[in-house]
């Protein structure tokens, strides 16, 4: 399916401080599977084992691109570490526009973005050249807190989720199966 119902295809952007960004995210992904599309998660960020990439994984249609390692949060990175991040983000990041361009691709996620471009931990030119150059037909799906103004300026979708309530402000960690 090369042309999104054939719309030109649109930006989502799923920001805010609450939980269920990525939530969101991959039910857009799962929902777009669903119909024939094809979709590609491309996770920034993130590294350790999560319990939602076990069920995307089963779902044909859908490719998952992330690091195999975690670095944990920017705030306690060395400095290898942000160029070791960089790097990985970089080939990722080089990988899932290959198979947009090669036209491979209908759904494209790209997971914690808002983050990795922010401090910068990726090639920000290679993302500004994906938004404001989008592939027609390709649904581009953008998540992380404090968002770029070219994202929001960009998007057609903006859903904002406020966190209310959170256990972490009562020094309660995330639980596997829930938060992970």
């Amino acid at each position: 399916m090369s042309e999104t119902n054939g719309s030109k295809g649109l930006i989502h952007l799923y920001c805010g401080d609450g939980k269920g960004k990525t939530t969101a995210a991959m039910g857009l992904a799962i929902r777009a599977a669903g119909s024939g599309m094809r979709v590609v998660f491309l996770q920034f960020l993130k590294g350790r084992p999560v319990s939602e990439l076990n069920s995307l994984k089963l779902i044909p249609g859908i490719t998952v691109i992330r690091n195999n390692k975690d670095y944990g949060f920017y705030n306690t990175m060395s400095e290898q570490d942000k160029k070791d991040i960089t790097k990985l983000h970089n080939e990722n990041l080089y990988k899932a526009r290959a198979l947009v361009e090669q036209g491979e691709v209908d759904l494209l996620v790209l997971d914690e973005v808002c983050a990795a471009y922010r401090y910068p931990l990726l090639d920000t030119e290679a993302i500004k050249e994906l938004i404001l150059h989008k592939r027609q037909g390709l649904e581009l799906v953008l998540t992380g807190r404090n968002p770029d103004s070219l994202f929001v300026e960009q998007a057609d979708y903006i859903s904002e989720i406020q966190k209310v309530k959170h256990p972490f402000d009562k020094n309660i960690h995330a639980r596997k199966g829930i938060e992970y």
